[in-house]
C-alpha cells in the first residue's frame, strides 16, 4: 500500500502541474463572456441553412459518430453492421425519435449514457429529429 501511495502523489502533482493553468485560463475567458473553445469542445457550429437538429448534432455527437477513420462510434457501427446499414447515424433511414432517445438516456454497449445535465431534453429532442428526417414512416 505504501508503494502505490508513494507512486500515486507524484502522478498526482504532474497532473495539476500540467492542468491547473489550462483550468485558470479557462475560467478567465469564461468571466469575459467569451466562449471558451479547448480541446474537448468543439468551435460552435453555424447552424444556417442546416434542419432542426444539426448543431446539437455536432456539438455533442460528431466527435463519436461524425465521417472519419477516428470516430469510433462510427467505427463501431461500421463493424457491427458490415454494410448492410450506413455506418453513419446522419445517413441511417431507419431510426426512430424513442431508438436515439433511449440510447442517449441509456447507453449501448461501449456508448455512454448521457445524463439531463449533460444533454438536456429540448437538445435531446432537436437531436432525435434531425437523426429520424430521413426515416420513412
Amino acid at each position: 500500500m505504501r508503494k502505490l501511495s508513494f507512486l500515486l502523489f507524484p502522478a498526482c502533482v504532474l497532473l495539476l502541474g500540467v492542468w491547473a493553468p489550462r483550468l485558470q485560463a479557462q475560467q478567465g475567458d469564461s468571466e469575459q463572456g467569451k466562449r471558451v473553445k479547448s480541446e474537448w469542445t468543439p468551435a460552435p457550429v453555424d447552424g444556417s441553412g442546416q434542419p432542426r437538429g444539426y448543431v446539437q448534432f455536432q456539438e455533442y455527437c460528431s466527435a463519436c459518430h461524425g465521417k472519419g477513420v477516428d470516430k469510433p462510434g462510427t467505427l463501431a457501427l461500421q463493424a457491427k453492421y458490415k454494410g448492410e446499414k450506413p455506418a453513419m447515424l446522419e445517413e441511417r433511414t431507419d431510426l426512430s425519435t424513442q431508438l436515439v432517445k433511449l440510447y442517449v438516456r441509456n447507453g449501448i454497449t461501449v456508448m455512454p449514457f448521457f445524463r439531463k445535465t449533460e444533454i438536456n431534453d429540448a437538445d435531446l429532442d432537436a437531436i432525435a429529429a434531425y437523426l429520424t428526417r430521413n426515416t420513412k414512416q
